[in-house]
């Protein structure tokens, strides 16, 4: 994928970078969806938790390629992996555009407008839990006959309130800016003096 900014391409070097960070927000990611299946409570914030433990990959390829088209080619990556349903690629999908306008907007280098970039970009995966509050009884009853175990379907059910809802979608946006402020940290302590970022 090519696209432009002032007169420049996304390159061989900047897609190997854009694969090797989002190789390893995917690894993050993948682990986080694993600890859901302990408890409903972790499920629901589980966008909150990848927000805060991948804002190292998503920020040094911020670093790394400076052009429009690294978020959405991340969540292109995300997509060939086959980890989405419909409900999630909308999310993902409008999470990635939002991501790319604030880092166009920001002029690709402020590390404030890149950190707004991640908090956007971490919405989408809102669209995992989303469908508890969109289609909540079908959704239920399909997980259920999928041999999710019914105390977590009743926990499940007892948990998705309004509230819930609201603290679902709040939720990723304080957590990505914690771990975008943890990731400047590590910037300047480590990746800096190593070259990388």
């Amino acid at each position: 994928m090519s696209t432009q900014k002032n007169g420049k391409l996304l390159q061989g070097k900047d897609l190997i970078s854009i694969g090797i960070f989002s190789a390893i927000y995917f690894v993050l990611n993948f682990i986080c969806m694993l600890l859901s299946g302990l408890h409903p409570v972790i499920w629901i914030l589980m966008p909150a938790l990848i927000a805060l433990v991948t804002g190292i990959p998503f920020l040094l390829m911020c670093a790394k390629v400076q052009k429009f088209g690294a978020v959405l080619l991340t969540g292109l990556l995300y997509f060939v992996t086959g980890q989405f349903t419909v409900i999630l690629l909308g999310t993902f999908l409008a999470a990635c555009l939002l991501g790319e306008l604030i880092r166009f907007l920001g002029g690709y280098k402020s590390f404030l407008w890149n950190a707004a970039a991640f908090a956007a970009f971490s919405l989408g995966m809102t669209g995992s839990p989303l469908p508890i509050w969109i289609m909540r009884e079908s959704f239920l009853t399909q997980i259920s006959e999928q041999g999710m175990a019914e105390s977590y379907v009743s926990t499940l059910r007892a948990l998705s309130s309004q509230g819930m809802l609201v603290v679902m979608i709040v939720a990723p946006v304080i957590a990505a800016f914690v771990g975008a402020w943890i990731a400047n940290g590590m910037f300047h302590k480590h990746f800096k003096k190593a070259g990388i970022a």
